[in-house]
């Protein structure tokens, strides 16, 4: 056997649990040459992800086979009905975000409508259960693949570390106003007094959380932690991680988003206090953005601008509404221009930059985050500015009007000295041009040992590499140019 082949073995082993000649794992799992034992981990979820993905394609195959039989050519029709109604339930949902009055309830009427007209459609040709039950099966083909794609991701966890040491002197700002008074109703303040902290209630008018913080590091806190919302949190965690003390999140807000992705427990806010008696650490990435920093976002353009009007606070939806029409159309706010890396964007109407990339769960990629600690911002950018543009965003994250990106430095001018900007869901007005960086391992949180923990990402839909997963052995060894020899010399 030549040196490469060797080396190709010993790299086959490492990457799939194959093992020198006599353990490998077979199709049929019986034992042989180059085989594994039949019975191990490895083998049974192995042959668990390949017969899922065949499962996926036998799924969409009888998706087209209950067409063509049932259907027929009208099949075809049927098609192309289904996408034209979704093109025109995207345009018309455009339209009614970027008019007002009259048009905007025309756009309504039309996007209600149009899914309405093709089930009329499909039951005025006797096809409504083909269309039905074709669609079930390629939704359970999808949801079969994601599951076989699911098995042997990449390690998706953040590794824990141990606690350097407990926290002698932990300072918590609490908020007993957010989340509706969770301060209050999960008696907090008590709690976490009991275990050795010391809790400082932003109560009264506006108070200066930074110099809170500061204050409390002079006078000898180990640990900074905070029960409220995720623009206080990204607030304090970057004053925890410039004193290089540890940080701790309570899930005393509204959404949480980040409390969330360090798989925390939302609907016990006190569990978070078994940090301080038994917590393990992690070392995640902290945003910055003009020289502020952020654990979730940082958001330009339209969003950034409702959040910024006064009367956002008072009624969101109907404020939302109003401004919606004028940003859409170009006749508020000002011209955004993005440089991320390498990569320019040029007029977006809507811009986020995230500390790291969220999951693939819907259209824009923007679900939740399995891991903080990749290095990485993540640059969404969206440029609708036509009915034609809405209708393409069925393509998902390939349609003309989405960027998806990410980047370690994001550089966004606009037409004006000075933009608001969405920081982890607070308005604030920055000088442009506005920077955003990435730190790397930046802060150290300090979470429960026993926590809910992050669901699983959902791995993008790849029916490609669907195919390799579910070929035979022999099929994948020959397309990666690899094959069992007949002999050993040994």
């Amino acid at each position: 056997m030549t040196p490469g082949r060797v080396a190709t073995r010993t790299l086959l082993a490492m990457d799939t649990g194959v093992t020198a000649p006599g353990g490998q794992q077979a199709d049929d799992g019986q034992a042989g040459p180059y085989r594994v034992a039949p019975g191990s981990d490895r083998a049974r979820t192995h042959r668990a992800q390949r017969w899922l993905a065949r499962l996926s394609f036998v799924l969409a195959a009888l998706a087209v086979v209950v067409l063509l039989v049932f259907a027929g050519l009208r099949s075809i029709a049927m098609l192309g009905v289904g996408l034209g109604a979704a093109a025109v339930s995207l345009a018309a949902a455009y339209a009614a975000l970027s008019h007002r009055r009259v048009w905007r309830w025309l756009a309504l009427a039309a996007f209600v409508a149009a899914p309405v007209a093709v089930i009329a459609v499909y039951a005025f040709a006797s096809l409504l259960w083909v269309a039905l039950v074709s669609a079930a099966l390629w939704l359970l083909s999808a949801a079969t693949a994601r599951s076989a794609l699911a098995i042997g991701q990449p390690d998706w966890r953040m590794p824990e570390h141990a606690a350097l040491a407990s926290a002698a002197h932990p300072f918590l700002i609490m908020n007993p106003r957010s989340g509706g008074g969770k301060v209050g109703k999960f008696d907090l303040e008590r709690k976490a007094e009991a275990l050795g902290a010391r809790v400082f209630l932003m109560s009264g008018g506006e108070v200066d959380v930074a110099a809170v913080a500061d204050e409390a590091i002079a006078a000898g806190a180990d640990l900074l932690g905070v029960a409220g919302g995720d623009g206080t949190q990204g607030l304090v965690a970057g004053i925890a991680a410039r004193h290089g003390i540890p940080f701790m999140v309570i899930t005393a807000g509204t959404r949480n988003h980040f409390a969330l992705d360090l798989g925390l427990d939302r609907d016990d806010p006190a569990a978070c206090l078994d940090a301080l008696s038994d917590g393990v650490d992690l070392l995640v990435d902290l945003g910055e953005v003009g020289g502020r920093t952020f654990v979730n976002n940082a958001s330009f353009g339209a969003y950034a601008e409702v959040v910024d009007t006064p009367a956002y606070r008072a009624d969101k939806l109907a404020t939302t509404l109003d401004l919606l029409p004028d940003l859409l159309q170009g006749h508020r706010g000002a011209r955004l221009t993005a440089h991320a890396d390498d990569a320019d964007i040029d007029a977006p109407q809507a811009l986020l930059v995230a500390n790291n990339p969220y999951g693939t769960g819907d259209l824009a990629g923007l679900s939740r985050r399995s891991r903080l600690d990749r290095g990485v911002l993540s640059v969404v950018a969206i440029t609708i500015d036509s009915a034609r543009r809405a209708a393409g965003l069925f393509r998902g994250s390939q349609a003309t009007g989405l960027t998806i990106r990410t980047a370690q430095h994001v550089t966004v001018t606009a037409s004006t000295p000075r933009i608001p900007v969405g920081i982890d869901g607070e308005a604030v007005l920055l000088p442009t041009p506005v920077r955003c960086a990435i730190h790397p391992g930046a802060l150290r949180v300090r979470v429960p040992r026993q926590r809910p923990g992050v669901r699983p990402p959902k791995p993008p839909l790849n029916w490609a590499q669907l195919l390799r997963v579910a070929a035979p052995r022999a099929s994948r060894m020959r397309a990666s140019g690899d094959r069992p020899e007949p002999e050993v010399t040994r």
